[in-house]
């Protein structure tokens, strides 16, 4: 083979190897940038909303990446008014934002973010000191310094009233996970109620470095919370952290990317093509996309659709989404 013809054959089988999205996609439109709202370094939401973004900018040949946010609340708000391209939610908040009474702006609708892909479910966990003696959620003295994430997450909105509901009485206290994962740490808290997918970056920091423990709910106190918010039961699986014997017993809420359904049509199907159609990307970014997979769009029963990502889960997962749950339909 000569030089000219080895060299059309690399060509040829580069074009090949090329992602289907960079060829095939009407670009009218599109941003030259694009940032995806997160939350707090050390959360989950960092970890992986940051890897995706990075894995869409790659392969679509865009400028893109995360950006540190206040979590759920702000990401609804940003997307909202365009200030952020995509962002990440969870269901609680992102049903809080449409129905204006989202505390960021009380009053304001936010009917312009749109769902986009599923991502994974968002455990509400409790991480104590090992020394600390709290071995469960009755073990919490009255007054106990929690830490419940930045303010507006989805741990910070829903967690201190569930404490609440279970009758345990604390002294609240907010910021990032890692930065309260030290305070734990340094004895400047008892306790941090995580609400965040796992393994939680900051808790597995924590378990390296210390003596830790997991604490789950009892079967009455998973009950209590199943009946008062809009939550699930989840268990968290025992291999995602050194610490757990066997898995612990939590609740959970869905976690959506969602994007501005102002964005183009072809914009979000391509950004949904290159997430959705490799898992095993998606989890070598973060664990907790094992459940980022095309079946569970049905999670959604709250956010209308981004007509790119309702069409790409139509064509490809067989999703029955109605017309009428698609924006602008």
């Amino acid at each position: 083979m000569n030089k000219a013809t080895m060299t059309g054959a690399l060509a040829a089988m580069a074009l090949a190897a090329a992602p289907a999205a960079a060829q095939d996609y009407d670009r009218t439109g599109w941003p030259e940038s694009f940032t995806v709202g997160t939350a707090s370094q050390g959360g989950t939401y960092f970890a992986y909303g940051s890897g995706w973004a990075n894995l869409v900018a790659e392969e679509l040949g865009l400028s893109g990446g995360g950006e540190v946010t206040g979590g759920p609340m702000q990401n609804m708000a940003l997307v909202h008014t365009g200030d952020a391209a995509f962002g990440m939610t969870t269901m609680g908040p992102a049903a809080e934002s449409l129905q204006g009474t989202n505390p960021i702006a009380p009053g304001l609708e936010m009917t312009n973010a749109c769902a986009m892909f599923p991502m994974y479910q968002t455990p509400f966990s409790i991480t104590a000191l090992a020394d600390s003696g709290i071995e469960s959620i009755s073990d919490i003295p009255d007054g106990a310094r929690i830490g419940f994430g930045p303010a507006g997450s989805t741990s910070d909105t829903y967690f201190p009233r569930m404490m609440e509901t279970l009758g345990v009485e604390f002294d609240r206290r907010n910021g990032g996970w890692s930065d309260l994962g030290g305070q734990l740490q340094d004895g400047l808290l008892d306790v941090i109620a995580f609400a965040a997918g796992v393994p939680v970056p900051a808790v597995s920091q924590l378990e390296v470095q210390t003596d830790i423990n997991i604490v789950e709910f009892t079967e009455e106190e998973q009950q209590t919370i199943l009946e008062a918010f809009p939550v699930s039961e989840f268990e968290i699986a025992a291999d995602t952290y050194t610490t757990l014997e066997e898995p612990a017993r939590s609740v959970s809420m869905w976690n959506f990317a969602i994007a501005n359904c102002d964005l183009p049509e072809s914009f979000v199907h391509a950004v949904t093509d290159v997430v959705m159609s490799d898992n095993e990307r998606m989890v070598n970014i973060h664990r907790a996309a094992r459940s980022t997979v095309p079946e569970n769009w049905d999670k959604n029963q709250v956010l209308p659709w981004h007509p790119g990502a309702a069409r790409w889960f139509r064509e490809n997962a067989g999703a029955d989404i109605p017309d009428d749950m698609v924006h602008g339909g």
